[in-house]
C-alpha cells in the first residue's frame, strides 16, 4: 500500500505532457515491486542488481579517474593491465563452482534438501581457497623461471597481485552463493562497491604517509582492499546462511558438482577471456600509455555493458527454477523477456554515454580523449551482444555447457586472430574492432544454439510464442 501511494503521488507530480508515458512506467515499476511469483522475484532481483551496477559503474568510473589522475598515464596503464590479469585468473581459479552453486542451490531449496545446500556451499568455499592458492603458487613459479621474459615494470605489481588470488576466488564463490539465494545486495555490493572504495581509500592513505604515486602502491592498496572485502563478505554470508538453513549435517557430492562446474568453467573461462582479452592483448603488444587510453574508453563504455550483467545475475536462478518445472512456454517467455530487459536499456544508456564521450574521457586527462573512436566501436559490439540477452546463462542452466564451450572458443579465436591482425596497423582502434566483431559473432552463435537446442527464438524483438513446442529441455 505504501509503495502504491508513493507511485500515485509521483504520477500526479509529473508534467501533463509526460504523464501518459511516465505513469505507465511508474505503474510497471509498482507491479515489479509488489507482485508475487517467480517472474516478479526475478524482475525485482534484476532491478536491484541493475541499481547496484549503476552505482558500481559510476563508482568504478570515478575511482579509475582518481587513479589515473594520481598516477599519470604510464603508471595507470601498468596498474590496469596487471589488475585485469589478477581478476581474470582469480575468477578462473574457481573452476566454475561459483556458477554451479546458482545451478544447484535453487533446485535443492525447492526440494527441501538442506543437507545438500550446506554441503555445496561449504565445499565450494574450501575449494575456492585451495584452487586460488594453487594459482598463486603457479604464478610465483612462473615469475621465478620466466621473469626475465616479462617487462621489468610489470614484475613487482604482478607479484603483489598474485597474493590476492585466494581472496578473489573466495569472493566469487560467495557472490554465487548470494545470487542463488536471491540476495543481490550481498552478492554484488562487496566486489562492485566496497572494494573499489577501499582501493581508493587505501591508495590515498598510502600517498598521505609518503608512498610514491606508482602502480606498485596501487597494487598494494588493491591487495589490502581485496582481503578486507572478501573476509567481511565471508562473515556476512556465513551468518545469513546459518539463519536460513540452520546448522546440521552436510551431504557432499563433489564429483557430481564438479562434473557440472568444470564445463561451466570452460564456458565462463573462455567467455571471461573473451571479455578481457582486449586489455590483455593491448598490454602485451603496446605500451602502458596505450593500455591506459584503451582501458579508460572501455571502462567508460562499461556504463552500458553492466546492464547485461545485471539481467544475467537475476536470470540464472529463474531459468533454473523454470527448467526444473519443465514449462517450455514459460522458459521461452522468460528468455525473450530477459533479452528485452537487456537491449533497450543498453541502447538508451549507450547513446547517452556516447554523446558525453569526449567530456567523460577528458576527466581522466587530456590525452585520454583520443579513445573516443574506441568507445563508439565498442558500443556497436555491446548492442549486438545485448540483442540475445543472457543466452549463455540460459544454455548453462539447461545443461548445454559443452555446446557453450565450443561457441565461446570460436568467438575467442576470432577475437584473438583479429587482434593480432589489426593491432599492428590500427593500434587500439584495431583492438576495439576485433572486440566488437567478436561480440557480434558471439551473439549470432548463441542465437543459433538456443534456437536449435531449446527451440526458442531468442531475440529482443521476438515474440514469446516463437518457440518450437516439440523441443524440450533435457
Amino acid at each position: 500500500m505504501f509503495i502504491m501511494a508513493v507511485i500515485e503521488t509521483a504520477e500526479k507530480m509529473l508534467p501533463a505532457g509526460l504523464r501518459p508515458i511516465g505513469g505507465r512506467t511508474l505503474r510497471l515499476l509498482a507491479a515489479v515491486l509488489t507482485e508475487r511469483g517467480e517472474r516478479a522475484a526475478a524482475q525485482r532481483m534484476a532491478l536491484t542488481a541493475f541499481s547496484i551496477r549503476v552505482l558500481s559503474a559510476a563508482l568504478a568510473f570515478v575511482s579509475q579517474i582518481v587513479l589515473a589522475r594520481l598516477m599519470g598515464e604510464y603508471e595507470y596503464g601498468i596498474f590496469v593491465f596487471v589488475w585485469v590479469l589478477v581478476v581474470v585468473f582469480g575468477d578462473l581459479s574457481c573452476l566454475g563452482f561459483h556458477t554451479a552453486i546458482v545451478r544447484f542451490l535453487p533446485q535443492y531449496r525447492a526440494a527441501g534438501a538442506f543437507e545438500e545446500i550446506r554441503g555445496l556451499t561449504g565445499a565450494a568455499r574450501i575449494f575456492a581457497l585451495l584452487s586460488g592458492t594453487a594459482v598463486l603458487a603457479a604464478g610465483m613459479l612462473g615469475l621465478h623461471f620466466f621473469g626475465d621474459m616479462i617487462q621489468v615494470y610489470y614484475l613487482v605489481p604482478i607479484f603483489i597481485g598474485l597474493l590476492a588470488m585466494p581472496m578473489i576466488a573466495l569472493g566469487d564463490i560467495l557472490e554465487g552463493t548470494s545470487r542463488a539465494n536471491h540476495w543481490p545486495v550481498m552478492a554484488l555490493s562487496p566486489v562492485y562497491i566496497v572494494r573499489p572504495i577501499l582501493i581508493i581509500l587505501f591508495m590515498l592513505i598510502a600517498i598521505a604517509i609518503g608512498a610514491e604515486h606508482t602502480a606498485v602502491t596501487a597494487m598494494q592498496a588493491a591487495l589490502v582492499a581485496t582481503f578486507v572485502t572478501a573476509l567481511g563478505q565471508y562473515a556476512a554470508t556465513l551468518y545469513r546462511l546459518r539463519r536460513h538453513y540452520d546448522d546440521g549435517p552436510r551431504k557432499v557430492d563433489f564429483l557430481a558438482w564438479f562434473s557440472v562446474a568444470f564445463p561451466i568453467f570452460l564456458i565462463e573461462g573462455v567467455s571471461f577471456l573473451l571479455t578481457n582479452s582486449d586489455v590483455v592483448v593491448v598490454g602485451i603488444f603496446l605500451e602502458p600509455h596505450d593500455v591506459a587510453i584503451y582501458f579508460a574508453a572501455a571502462k567508460t563504455m562499461a556504463l552500458v555493458h553492466f546492464i547485461n550483467f545485471s539481467v544475467k545475475a537475476a536470470s540464472g536462478p529463474r531459468f533454473s527454477s523454470i527448467i526444473a518445472e519443465g514449462d517450455h512456454a514459460l522458459l521461452a517467455a522468460a528468455a525473450i523477456d530477459a533479452a528485452r530487459w537487456t537491449f533497450w536499456p543498453a541502447l538508451g544508456v549507450g547513446l547517452v554515454v556516447l554523446a558525453a564521450g569526449h567530456l567523460l574521457l577528458s576527466l581522466f586527462g587530456g590525452a585520454f580523449t583520443s579513445g573516443y573512436l574506441v568507445m563508439a566501436i565498442l558500443l556497436a559490439g555491446i548492442l549486438a551482444k545485448s540483442l540475445v540477452g543472457p543466452a549463455e546463462t540460459l544454455l548453462m542452466m539447461a545443461g548445454k555447457q559443452n555446446l557453450c564451450v565450443a561457441l565461446y572458443a570460436g568467438a575467442l579465436t576470432a577475437n584473438v586472430g583479429l587482434n593480432l591482425a589489426l593491432i599492428p596497423h590500427y593500434g587500439i582502434e584495431g583492438t576495439a574492432i576485433a572486440t566488437a566483431s567478436a561480440m557480434a559473432v558471439e551473439a549470432i552463435l548463441l542465437h543459433v544454439a538456443v534456437r536449435r537446442t531449446l527451440g526458442i527464438v531468442l531475440f529482443a524483438f521476438a515474440s514469446p510464442s516463437a518457440a518450437t513446442p516439440e523441443m524440450r529441455v533435457r
